[in-house]
């Protein structure tokens, strides 16, 4: 998988640049999310901007990252197209992690 960082403070702006998270990179994924938080980032916005589709083992991904987080973080799921966020829903994960319009208003809502 391809991404694009940004620092911004404490808050790590992580682009994902594949079109999709489904279960042939999903273990790279996750592998990839663990290490951003191994390095000492706790507090994530993951700009779904150019993803058109995620699946069950997406999200289960982002579940096992957010474990790995603990208390101590949060993930924002930022700019995420309708087909994305329907995913969510329908997973009902919007419960789980915010769902943010704009990367500006998640790396806004951390402040």
């Amino acid at each position: 998988m391809k991404y694009q960082e940004t620092k911004i403070g404490k808050i790590l702006v992580v682009k994902i640049l594949d079109s999709r998270i489904t279960a042939d990179v999903a273990s790279r994924f996750k592998a990839d999310m663990v290490d951003y938080v191994k390095a000492g980032h706790r507090h994530l916005v993951l700009d779904l901007s150019d993803v058109t589709f995620i699946d069950s083992s997406g999200l289960g991904a982002l579940i096992a990252t957010l474990k790995v987080i603990g208390k101590e973080g949060e993930i924002l799921i930022a700019a995420a197209p309708p087909t994305v966020v329907v995913m969510f829903e329908l997973t009902r994960m919007d419960r789980v992690f915010r769902l943010i319009k704009t990367v500006d208003e998640a790396v806004a809502s951390f402040s």
